[in-house]
């Protein structure tokens, strides 16, 4: 199972764009995903028609010990669940302050659950801040997703991440690992754009081998301003359904098949410890 962190510290980027329209792509492609909103907003849950009202199960009951992972997620549509959040998410940070291993009741949680025999993907929408809620995925996932807008500030907060990524990995989580970057927002034909992209592939190129983003690609499929991503979370869908026959839709079609396909890099890079210790 990969678990992926789909985060940024910068809201408008297209983070929870990204996190339903790569999980809605996986399912279609015969993936059994699991969307988990983490953002006390919930847009991940409105993207996939999901309003989260008294009485519906959300995954702040999860963090405040009330239910189970199993008992709060939803199926949607084939291969596709999601664990929807709500407003009382943000009380998370005052309730676990004191909390032994508050860090870890995410992995518990799925672990509890029975998580990796149940799904092949489970996509994680980070609030953004880097709170317990945000630490609670980035310890439970095996991946880190960055998307980003092409934009000189955008390769300043960067670095804060990839500190946090790296920090996370010392302390919490050895397994984590930044595997991606997800150009979001792109203005296709601008200078800006190119020098962007140019600046943040020789930065990972230069990155130290040991750093967990240190094999981190900038994944070829660029996701293209496009107004029909704006207008598909507003009808509760994905835009795979929204509008099949969109650039945007084309877009995040190629960042699936671009995901699927590093699963057997990422299998390999796994087994080469053990080949090594034989």
């Amino acid at each position: 199972m990969r678990v992926i962190a789909v985060m940024n510290q910068k809201g408008g980027v297209g983070k929870t764009t990204t996190s339903v329209n790569l999980a809605a792509g996986l399912a279609e492609q015969g993936k059994r995903v699991c969307v988990i909103d983490l953002d006390p907003q919930a847009h991940a849950s409105l993207h996939l028609g999901i309003d989260v009202a008294g009485g519906t199960n959300s995954i702040y009951q999860v963090f405040a010990g009330g239910k189970t992972f199993t008992e709060v997620i939803q199926l949607i549509e084939q291969n596709l669940w999601l664990a929807p959040a709500d407003i009382d998410l943000a009380a998370t940070e005052l309730e676990l302050v004191d909390a032994d291993g508050r860090e870890f009741v995410l992995r518990k949680a799925l672990a509890a659950a029975g998580a990796s025999e149940k799904f092949d993907y489970i996509v994680m929408d980070c609030p953004p801040s880097l709170g317990v809620l945000t630490i609670n995925a980035l310890s439970t996932a095996t991946e880190v997703f960055i998307p980003l807008q092409p934009h000189f500030f955008a390769l300043q907060g960067l670095s804060k991440l990839f500190e946090t990524t790296a920090l996370v990995t010392r302390r919490l989580n050895r397994e984590l690992r930044v595997s991606g970057v997800v150009l979001c927002l792109y203005e296709t034909g601008t200078r800006l754009a190119a020098d962007v992209t140019d600046d943040l592939m020789f930065f990972l190129e230069q990155s130290d081998p040991e750093a967990p983003w240190a094999n981190a690609q900038v994944f070829a499929s660029k996701i293209r301003r496009n107004i029909k991503l704006a207008e598909a979370p507003s009808h509760g869908t994905s835009i795979f359904k929204y509008d099949p026959a969109s650039s945007g839709s084309q877009d995040y079609r190629n960042l699936v098949l671009e995901v699927i396909a590093a699963e057997q890099r990422i299998r390999s890079a796994d087994q080469q410890p053990s080949q090594k210790a034989a």
